[in-house]
């Protein structure tokens, strides 16, 4: 392009696609004086614009020019692919016409090829012929003369030669051959058939062997039908004399002469290796064999003589001892024809399986005849387990010369054991099978009649010297905590052991998970027995307590002085069964079912303390801070000052005494206003019942005049929106409805755990003026024995219960978190006393499995921590 205005224009301006023409031409035109210059630019753009337009034609001219040439490029392409095809096609046809040229000259090949193949088909036929004829007529003069080595060899190749000739028996003289070979055949198999009987009739046996060796040889041709039957006749003409003397004869073939029978055998076996071995093949197993036939045939004998004994006609039964005898005989019997006639030696009869690639050929090869009968020594075993229960019972839980321990269990649960472990070891020896699964039974039903009748007697009431009964003491209640938690662990291991020693298909018949359940309702038991022992040491403080009078405090002080007597007592008590439980899970179900009952004990008691005015509220709610604070330090106790207890400990301590916060403020609440009262009974309690309202009502001191203004504004709040979702009764008063059902005051306690816990925990004004240790252990069997239900009752609304029952073994921080959630469908855990009356039933045993399995529920425990180190439990918490 031209100048423009003196200035050179930038053709990469020009040629951007960003060209701004305004800013070209604020460029060209800077100054005024440039316009003059207008037209002389204007000249030049317009010359620019020309040689533009004569370059665009020029291009355009070029661009046809190549399509043009392109299109006949296109086609001249086209043009050479068809001559490419038609030259492909060609060279086609002429391959085709190769190859039939090819075929034609090949053709005449072919059939000489052919003509060859069919000829040397022919000499090989008349060759093998000619070799199968000749074989043929010497096979039968060696047969004749009895070289049976030779024989052996002949026979070989004339039976693989005829394999050559099957499809040719439509020919008569191959037919004929054919026949002349298997009538050789069969007259072979009885003249040796017959050499071995007239051998063996004329005891030539030592002379021939040599003859009889090589004779096998012609039976191991003859194929396996002719070993089969020379073997059959051996074993039956050496166990012949077996036969006749112990099947004849009574006396020889009763079981007190089973040791005869095997002595007989192995002076047969002496026999064979001395003289007969060295006639039969090793590879067919001539002694295993004659041992087979010989476990058959007494297997046999010992059924019909055992079947026998048991119909008897005088009525006697079979001898226990000495079917024991003579079936450890027959086993041992087993194991040294197992040792003999194995490559490598059986396993122990003491282990479940033997190592051993090869499957054991013995094994009960003659002991099968027992197994039916060994169930009369399953019941033997159950008598002397019957004898032993009773005898146990009489001894008392810990001998009188042995020093305590904190660790010690009850001798008799380790004598029982020990003798199930011997009991077992035997039973698995003699029949790892269905009698293990009889055995497994009878070991289940004592281990019940142990808990029931041993640990639960020793929790009870027992006769002593010149008193009619004893309670037990403390270190007797240790004793049968430790052993429930021992025969607890030692039953999965006995399940386990034997499910290891038992048939693969009888290990789902073995269960003793119930009785390990039993064991874990008698260790829940136990620890309730020990919480039991600190509720009636602190009885007279509760007394103290309802004395006071809470309507008449004027002001409030330092907390009072039965709470320190009564943090006093539980730590003492505490400290005394803290100390002595050596493991760490019990201790902590010892305090947390503690703290929990003290929680119960006091909503019972506040309600019991009528009337109570705000400053007494006030008071109680300071009281029960400091009791609080108290309880935290139980589980530490007997420890270094500097012990902090575990964080699960705590919590589990603040919910269940936080459980009084919302009663005690409520009552803090003055009754002027009445929806104030109202207002703050909704929102702590947090209940539909019209029944517990009045209650609260009654414990404020108000008349029963005055207090109908009070419920109808109850009901007409409780009959809002916001309130609809409220349960019928809230779970925080709980214990103040099993109160109102607990067992009235009377002479002593029978009612069993279940009522205990009632009496003390929760309805401690129905209490005896003086606890009578006399019956307390009748309560605790009884109680086991009924299943008592310790919540089981109606709420106080008269309706079907809705809460959740706060039970001995459940951790307290159910109610607070059902008061805090308000969530009437939520499930928390349950005690071992509501399982037991969730049952319903009168069976003590059944009792004792569901409160177990709630004793060591939610990861095996003591509210959510047993079976857990302290560790786990602080995490848990």
């Amino acid at each position: 392009m031209p100048q423009l205005n003196g200035t050179v224009p930038n053709h990469d301006s020009l040629d951007s696609a960003e060209y701004n023409p305004i800013d070209h031409l604020n460029s060209i035109f800077s100054h005024p004086s440039t316009l003059s210059s207008i037209s002389k630019t204007a000249s030049a753009l317009g010359t620019y614009h020309d040689e533009l337009d004569r370059d665009i034609a020029a291009l355009v001219r070029r661009q046809s020019t190549s399509d043009l040439e392109s299109i006949k490029t296109i086609r001249a392409a086209k043009d050479d692919l068809a001559e490419l095809f038609r030259k492909v096609e060609d060279v086609r046809a002429r391959a085709l016409q190769t190859e039939e040229t090819i075929t034609e000259m090949t053709a005449d090949i072919k059939r000489l090829d052919n003509t060859k193949r069919n000829l040397t088909l022919s000499m090989t036929a008349l060759k093998r012929l000619q070799m199968l004829t000749t074989a043929y007529e010497q096979l039968r003069g060696l047969s004749s003369s009895r070289q049976y080595k030779d024989c052996a060899q002949l026979l070989q190749a004339v039976m693989q030669l005829m394999t050559h000739f099957k499809t040719y028996r439509s020919i008569e003289q191959i037919a004929t051959l054919s026949r002349n070979v298997f009538d050789l055949q069969r007259e072979l198999l009885e003249q040796i058939c017959e050499d071995f009987e007239v051998t063996f009739a004329k005891a030539e046996v030592v002379q021939r062997r040599g003859m009889l060796a090589e004779a096998c040889l012609v039976m191991d041709a003859l194929g396996d039908n002719a070993r089969s039957r020379l073997i059959t006749w051996y074993c039956n003409t050496q166990l012949r004399e077996y036969r006749q003397v112990f099947r004849s004869n009574e006396e020889a073939g009763s079981l007190d002469n089973i040791s005869r029978r095997y002595a007989w055998f192995r002076r047969m076996l002496k026999t064979y290796d001395d003289e007969h071995a060295v006639m039969f093949p090793a590879h067919w197993r001539m002694n295993e064999m004659l041992a087979n036939a010989f476990c058959e045939g007494t297997r046999e004998d010992f059924k019909n003589i055992l079947s026998k004994s048991v119909r008897r006609a005088d009525g006697q039964s079979l001898d226990v001892d000495m079917l024991l005898s003579c079936l450890q005989e027959t086993l041992e019997f087993e194991h040294s024809l197992e040792k003999r006639f194995s490559n490598t030696s059986r396993a122990s009869m003491d282990t479940f399986s033997s190592d051993s690639e090869r499957a054991p050929v013995f094994s009960q090869a003659i002991s099968e005849a027992f197994e039916p009968y060994l169930s009369v020594w399953v019941e033997a075993q159950d008598k002397k387990l019957s004898t032993m229960i009773p005898h146990y019972r009489q001894q008392p839980p810990k001998p009188p010369d042995e020093e305590f321990s904190s660790q010690m269990v009850i001798s008799s649960s380790i004598e029982l054991f020990n003798f199930y472990r011997l009991t077992l070891a035997q039973c698995a020896k003699l029949s790892p099978g269905a009698r293990l699964v009889e055995l497994s039974k009878v070991f289940a039903k004592y281990l019940e009649q142990y808990a029931q009748q041993i640990l639960l007697f020793y929790l009870g009431e027992r006769p002593s010297g010149q008193t009619p009964s004893k309670t037990p003491q403390l270190e007797d209640i240790i004793l049968v905590l430790n052993t429930a938690d021992y025969c607890f662990n030692t039953c999965t291991q006995l399940e386990e052991k034997i499910k290891s020693r038992i048939e693969e298909n009888f290990k789902s018949s073995i269960d003793l998970q119930s009785q390990a359940d039993a064991f874990m309702g008698i260790a829940s038991a136990t620890i309730r027995v020990l919480v039991r022992r600190a509720e009636v040491d602190i009885e007279p403080i509760w007394r103290e307590m309802r004395n006071t009078g809470w309507s008449k405090m004027e002001s409030v002080g330092d907390q009072s002085s039965w709470v320190v007597e009564m943090l006093r007592r539980i730590k003492s008590r505490a400290a005394e069964v803290v100390g002595i439980l050596h493991k760490q899970q019990y201790a902590r179900a010892f305090c947390d079912n503690l703290v929990d009952s003290i929680a119960n004990t006091f909503i019972v008691n506040v309600f019991q303390c009528k009337p109570i005015s705000e400053v007494g509220a006030e008071q109680m709610l300071l009281d029960s801070y400091g009791l609080k604070k108290g309880l935290e330090g139980l589980l530490t106790i007997n420890a270094p000052s500097n012990t902090a207890p575990t964080a699960g400990y705590i919590k589990c301590v603040h919910q269940a005494m936080s459980r009084l916060d919302p009663i005690l403020k409520t009552l803090q609440v003055r009754p002027s206003p009445p929806e104030a009262l109202v207002q703050a009974y909704l929102i702590h309690i947090a209940d539909k019942s019209e029944t517990n309202f009045r209650k609260f009502l009654d414990l404020k001191g108000l008349r029963k005049q005055d207090q109908s203004h009070f419920v109808e504004l109850f009901q007409a709040h409780r009959a809002a929106p916001r309130n609809e979702k409220l349960p019928q009764s809230s779970p925080l008063l709980a214990p103040l409805v099993a109160s109102n059902l607990a067992t009235p005051a009377g002479p002593t306690i029978t009612s069993g755990i279940g009522s205990l816990s009632s009496a003390a925990t929760l309805s401690t004004s129905n209490l005896p003026a003086r606890f009578d240790p006399s019956t307390f252990g009748s309560a605790i069997i009884n109680a086991a024995r009924d299943g008592v239900d310790r919540f089981g009752t109606p709420n106080l609304s008269g309706t079907p219960s809705s809460h959740t029952p706060s039970g001995v073994m459940t951790p307290p921080s159910q109610h607070h978190q059902q008061h805090q959630q308000q969530q009437p469908n939520e499930q928390p855990r349950a005690s071992f006393e509501t399982s037991a009356a969730a049952l319903g039933t009168t069976n003590l045993n059944e009792n004792l499995r569901n409160i177990g399995k709630f004793f060591k529920r939610d990861i095996g425990g003591f509210g959510g921590r047993f079976g857990r180190g302290e560790k786990g439990a602080e995490e848990a918490g």
